[in-house]
This record gives C-alpha cells, structure tokens and sequence, in this order.
C-alpha cells in the first residue's frame, strides 16, 4: 500500500528526510554525473532527487501513482507533476532517456505492468535506477520513515526481477549507512556513516540502488503493449504553478 504524498513530503522536509536526500542524491550523481540534453522521468515521489536534473536536462517530467496522490511540483516554475496509472504511463513509446523510480516499487501491486511500462516510454540505449529499502538494512526495519514500509528487496531479488522484465543490471551501490535517527549528532556525520558503509558495510546499506539499461532485443515486455499513448498532460512552459514541493 503506498504512503499518501503528503507524509512523504512532510518526511523530506525534516532532518532525517534533508539527510537521506542528500545522501541518495550523491548516490545517483556519481550514476548520472550529467543529464545534459536528456529526458528524465521521475516515477513514484522521486522529486526530492530531480531537482539537480531540471537545469541539465532537456525535459524533466515526475509522475506519481494514483493510490499516493500528487502534488504540483515544483515550487517555483511550471508545474511538472502529474498523476498516472503504473500501468499506463501517459507518455509514447521510446520517449524517455533516464527514468528514476524512487518510492514506486516497494509499494506497488502491480510490479510486472510498471516495469513494463518503463521499459515501454525508455529510448533505445535508455537507462532505469531504481531506489528500494535494502531487506538486510537497518532502515527498513522502523516504520517512522517511507523506507521502513512496503516490499523491501536485496540486491539479488531486485536484479532478478529487473532482468526478467527486460533490463540488464550494469551497476549496484548502496546508500543511507547512517542509522534512521533523530540525534542531530550522528546526523551531521552522515557522510562519514556513508563513506565508512560503502568501503566496509554495502550489505547492509537503508537502500539498495541499481541501475539497468533497456535491454533491446527483450521479448518479456509483450509488443502488444507497444501501441500509442496520449502525451502526458503537463502545463505548457511558463504557466504558473501552486506552492508545493
């Protein structure tokens, strides 16, 4: 069952949520050092992770899943978020180059159709990172953050399941060692928890992050699902949006 936005927002605007972004944040830059020129879609509440891209990218789209709820993003600016169905992206086939589905796939009751349909809307030679609470990490064991609910995964369970929808794990990596705390103490020595995790503790990382690339040639992803779609309906650039995150 998916968390409604509103917790998911209230959480990235305190401490411990400021600090798990910019943990997360770090992680995927050293994935995607530029986006330049790029169409980047965000799926589930990833939009505390786009706004590095907005300036880079050509296009940057967020969409969230109807059981969570949307809110306008971003705060300043042309709205940029809308609401969608996981298994039917309003969006046309091989039109986005990177996707980053971050509080989507823990959650989700229908896993096979949304990854599906990303690998549907990813351009040839596109590229999918997915953020899951790591099963084996001390954050999806407490329920006072988005990462301690839903469907935790290991690495190994994520690259099974994205191989069998059609992607190729390239490359794995984990973030959120510092433990999920209100201590402003540890809190502002996360980076040290972040360096000292991925040189001697990666299994037990809060999340797992894995990158895959669109495998071409796949024939999981049915071709009868190949089939037009409507373009999602976003405000055109330089209609005003409604304060949200």
């Amino acid at each position: 069952m998916f968390i409604d936005v509103v917790d998911l927002r209230d959480f990235y605007e305190r401490r411990l949520g400021i600090v798990a972004r910019q943990m997360i944040r770090r992680r995927l830059r050293k994935l995607w050092p530029s986006v330049n020129g790029l169409r980047v879609l965000g799926l589930g509440f990833a939009t505390p992770y786009l706004r590095p891209f907005v300036s880079e990218a050509e296009r940057v789209i967020a969409l969230m899943p109807a059981p969570q709820g949307v809110l306008p993003w971003p705060r300043q600016g042309p709205n940029r978020a809308a609401l969608a169905e996981e298994s039917e992206l309003p969006l046309p086939n091989f039109s986005m180059d990177r996707v980053l589905l971050v509080h989507g796939l823990e959650f989700s009751e229908q896993v096979q159709p949304l990854l599906r349909e990303i690998w549907r809307v990813l351009a040839a030679g596109g590229r999918l990172v997915v953020v899951v609470p790591n099963r084996r990490g001390i954050w999806a064991r407490f329920d006072h953050t988005p990462f301690g609910h839903g469907n935790p995964y290991t690495t190994g369970q994520l690259n099974h399941l994205l191989r069998d929808e059609g992607f190729t794990p390239e490359r794995s990596a984990g973030a959120l060692f510092v433990p999920p705390t209100v201590s402003r103490f540890l809190l502002r020595s996360a980076g040290v928890w972040e360096r000292l995790g991925e040189l001697w503790f990666g299994t037990f990382a809060g999340v797992v992050v894995i990158e895959a690339t669109k495998q071409i040639y796949a024939a999981k992803p049915k071709v009868e699902r190949l089939k037009r779609r409507s373009h999602v309906l976003l405000p055109l650039p330089g209609t005003p949006s409604p304060a949200g995150p």
